[in-house]
């Protein structure tokens, strides 16, 4: 057996503390995923760095004069296809080696890329840095959601990821504003003001590649190399308080062993090109899952976010602000970002996921609308020289972007990050969430090319586009994607049992199983061992026979109509 080290501090605290001990790694790692998403917008208005990068020129009232959007949209994109590589290169990785070391490899990888882009002197140079940088961001994406999952509680869950992307949005106004302080050295013409902001990340990766082997590698992937001994230690010290043996810790630990002999059985079965094409998954799917959760993050960005978060200074001054304005009600905005995040907090495990994204889509399709319309005023009134109502109508198309954000922070931000995390089995779920790392690299690499060629073809028209794509997206979650909240991962393999793809049919044949194999459902609520950990839920010893029927979270392939 591998030892623990001594400095471990899975040695030193128990449950709450330690659960929070554990919990503050990945949340350093959010806020550089925030900070290094942030950064972009401020460095793409620096002179001295669009200058040396050759997409565009200073222009007589100041502003950049944009000569090669292309460029400028690539080298903000090509990030995201290093995200996509890095994900899956992750979620292989984490599963081989742990997620410890993951993750350190991940935050050391993001250094090398940071310290390039840092000391960029053309855009061939920032090109492959950034492709460096974003590999080493999918490296993380991938594989912490898993550790952080895999260590806490079934019921703190939701919450916690909602509070991962309130430090997610505080790093991208962290950001804007060390990139608005720098804006004002040597009149913003230094390299400094470009260089200092992209070196600042270097700060927490170098924090969270120092730390992280200071913490327990995940009681889950330990039981799985046949480690148990560590694994029951680890899990010892997240649920029991040293005073009083309640068996919870065990009763985990063989729920979690179960399930590693099951899963060993379907190992060949589970890479990625399989899960893609749901290949010998049988009745749980697979291949229908991976479809949702990457257009789910692809249309995250298509409903405007992506744009908004790195042009927010280019739509401001559509709507007419100058230069001198854009840069602190750019930074402005990110706080107001920041605070609307917590109602996810206290909405998301109330009301669902698909009623989050339901009226989180209305809302922002109105306010772009609106945002485009008021810009499009604002624009008429400078050009027939009436400045007050360019300036009342620029103020309107302004606050209608801050509602966007406050009310993507609330709904949008989190559910397409969460939703991997509880739709996959146990087996592929690190796999899973890498699989939406890539959907959200696409949408976002996709959105981040085009973005540049959008708004300097159609101005504040690429705001429609954006709006639309909000009311795309209601009936496509309608449709598609089944109701995830308070359903354990067993229910979700019920869930998905439908040989249909819509929504009302999965629904129904739910309750069809239910009424048929209610033993099934219990199964499943209760998992297979003595007591659920979670829930604490007293079984029959041995009574595996509807996880074996369901295929458990193995993602059994021989899984038929006649035990469903």
């Amino acid at each position: 057996m591998e030892k623990i080290s001594r400095f471990n501090v899975v040695h030193r605290l128990r449950k709450r503390n330690l659960l929070i001990a554990i919990n503050s790694v990945p949340a350093l790692s959010i806020f550089f995923f925030g900070y290094d998403q942030g950064m972009m917008a401020g460095v793409n208005n620096a002179v001295e760095y669009y200058t040396r990068m050759g997409f565009a020129h200073e222009g007589e009232d100041g502003e950049p004069v944009i000569t090669d959007s292309l460029l400028q949209g690539g080298i903000v994109s090509v990030y995201y296809l290093g995200t996509l590589l890095g994900a899956f290169f992750g979620g292989w990785f984490g599963d081989k080696y742990g997620r410890i070391k993951t993750i350190a490899l991940g935050a050391a990888w993001a250094v090398f890329g940071a310290t390039l882009q840092t000391s960029a002197m053309n855009h061939n140079w920032m090109i492959c840095a950034r492709l460096i940088n974003g590999v080493g961001t999918g490296i993380l994406n991938a594989i912490v959601p898993v550790w952080a999952t895999e260590t806490a509680e079934h019921t703190s869950r939701g919450k916690f990821v909602a509070i991962e992307f309130t430090l997610n949005i505080f790093g991208v106004a962290v950001a804007y504003w060390i990139e608005y302080g720098c804006s004002f050295y040597q009149n913003g013409e230094s390299q400094f003001v470009w260089r200092f902001p992209i070196a600042f990340q270097i700060v927490p990766l170098l924090i969270l590649f120092g730390i992280v082997w200071f913490f327990p590698e995940s009681p889950r992937w330990l039981c799985k190399v046949g480690r148990e001994d560590e694994s029951r230690y680890v899990l010892e010290r997240l649920r029991e308080d040293g005073l009083q043996s309640t068996g919870r810790a065990e009763a985990e630990f063989q729920d979690i062993r179960n399930i590693v002999e099951l899963e060993r059985k379907n190992a060949k079965s589970q890479n990625y090109l399989y899960m893609l094409f749901g290949y010998k998954s049988g009745k749980l799917h697979t291949g229908r899952r991976v479809q949702l959760v990457v257009w789910l993050q692809i249309m995250q960005e298509w409903i405007g976010i992506a744009g908004v978060t790195v042009y927010s200074p280019t739509i401001f001054r559509i709507a007419g602000l100058t230069r001198g304005t854009v840069g602190w009600v750019a930074g402005l905005n990110t706080i107001t970002y920041t605070l609307s995040t917590l109602v996810c907090v206290y909405t998301l495990d109330r009301i669902g996921r698909r009623w989050t994204l339901y009226w989180g889509s209305v809302v922002q399709g109105i306010v772009l609308f609106l945002a485009g319309g008021l810009s499009r005023v604002s624009i008429d009134a400078v050009e027939a020289g009436n400045q007050g109502r360019a300036d009342a109508f620029g103020g309107g198309a302004v606050a209608m972007i801050f509602l966007f954000t406050m009310t993507f922070g609330a709904t949008w931000l989190t559910v397409p990050w969460l939703y991997p995390a509880e739709i996959f089995p146990l087996e592929v779920r690190a796999r899973g969430n890498a699989w939406g790392v890539v959907g959200w690299s696409i949408g976002n690499g996709w959105l981040t090319l085009l973005c540049p060629v959008m708004f300097e073809a159609l101005n504040e028209k690429t705001l429609y586009i954006f709006a639309a794509c909000n009311f795309i997206t209601i009936p496509m979650v309608y449709c598609l994607y089944p109701e995830s909240n308070q359903r354990t991962l067993e229910e979700m393999n019920l869930l998905f049992a439908s040989d249909s793809i819509w929504n009302w049919d999965a629904e129904k044949n739910y309750k069809l199983l239910i009424e048929q194999n209610p033993e099934l459902v219990q199964a499943a609520a209760r998992g297979h061992g003595m007591v659920d950990p979670e829930r604490n839920i007293r079984t029959q010893p041995g009574n595996m026979s509807g996880m074996k029927a369901l295929g458990s979270d193995s993602g059994d392939e021989k899984v038929s109509t006649q035990h469903l």
